[in-house]
């Protein structure tokens, strides 16, 4: 984390207008555009709450209001675990008990179809800069073509094998039933088997258009910021910096300067305005993850004070 933002500061004191920029950001944050920003992150808490409403609908029914309040106190639990693996911690606290350790399979289906908008789209982002960007042409040559080719046909070779592992898990769990070392688990994952693949992909619906939300998020803060990049290639660059952090490992708050020195590494070749970089991947962290978390953590305070009554 030190030498991330040791790496963080070196760039942003290279800056030679860097006083012009520190001005924008700070009448940035009064913008309408902010403010924006701020309402489409109750939309992507929203749609993620209908997602796992739908979810558990196979295993208890939950109103849309329960579904937002197990989604909040969620992802409070992820700030403390690695790439927020955590999240069934504080979801299942809202359901009944004699469902919660189903439920975890269930919040994985949730994040598997997250992440499998995030690495279709990021690979789609990877071959539009590669093949298809008007503004370089080479944008990925900053690693050899055969490299760069390599990262494509790697990134396209992972994502069709987790759509298949996605879309087959009424197989998966099939097969875990025919062998006897998963007999202990096998019943707490049979919930599994109960999804068609008209409901995956209605999740798979959801989690892109929540996808699509906050990209739109990261579009108007780098506007705001005064990081002028068209529109169009910003989009694709946005999807690529999402498919870096969903591979890289993180844990709490050292996700935020990781995801400023990834958003750096990936729009260097198109803005100067590191500040600006910087201070939207700081505002996206702050409004998707932080205030969110830190609602939910007095969510959980809540549950836990109503049962000592």
């Amino acid at each position: 984390m030190v030498l991330l933002c040791w790496s963080l500061y070196s760039q942003l004191m290279q800056q030679h207008d860097l006083a012009l920029r520190w001005q924008q950001v700070k009448q940035s944050w009064y913008s309408s555009e902010f403010i924006i920003v701020l309402v489409l992150m109750l939309v992507n808490w929203g749609i993620e709450a209908r997602k796992w409403q739908v979810l558990v609908l196979h295993l208890q029914p939950v109103s849309l209001v329960r579904a937002f309040k197990s989604v909040l106190a969620g992802c409070s639990i992820t700030m403390l675990t690695p790439n927020r693996i955590g999240e069934y911690g504080g979801r299942i606290l809202f359901l009944k008990e004699e469902h919660r350790i189903k439920a975890i399979s269930l919040n994985i289906v949730s994040s598997i179809s997250q992440l499998l908008i995030t690495m279709i789209m990021g690979c789609a982002g990877l071959i539009y800069l590669r093949f298809f960007s008007h503004n370089n042409p080479n944008a990925l040559t900053v690693l050899p073509d055969f490299w760069g080719n390599v990262l494509i046909y790697f990134s396209i070779s992972g994502t069709l094998l987790l759509f298949l592992f996605y879309i087959r898990l009424g197989w998966l769990v099939g097969l875990m039933e025919k062998l006897t070392v998963f007999n202990k688990i096998i019943r707490h994952i049979q919930v599994l088997d109960e999804f068609s693949a008209s409901q995956l992909l209605r999740l798979l619906s959801l989690s892109l258009v929540r996808y699509l939300v906050f990209v739109l998020q990261y579009l108007l803060l780098l506007n705001v910021m005064h990081v002028d990049i068209d529109h169009t290639l910003n989009f694709w660059l946005i999807t690529v910096f999402y498919l870096v952090m969903a591979v890289a490992p993180t844990i709490g708050f050292l996700e935020l300067p990781v995801r400023a020195k990834a958003s750096i590494e990936v729009m260097k070749l198109f803005s100067s305005n590191t500040l600006g970089i910087e201070s939207a991947a700081l505002a996206i962290w702050l409004i998707n993850l932080v205030i969110p978390a830190l609602i939910g953590s007095i969510l959980i305070l809540g549950i836990k004070i109503v049962k000592e009554k």
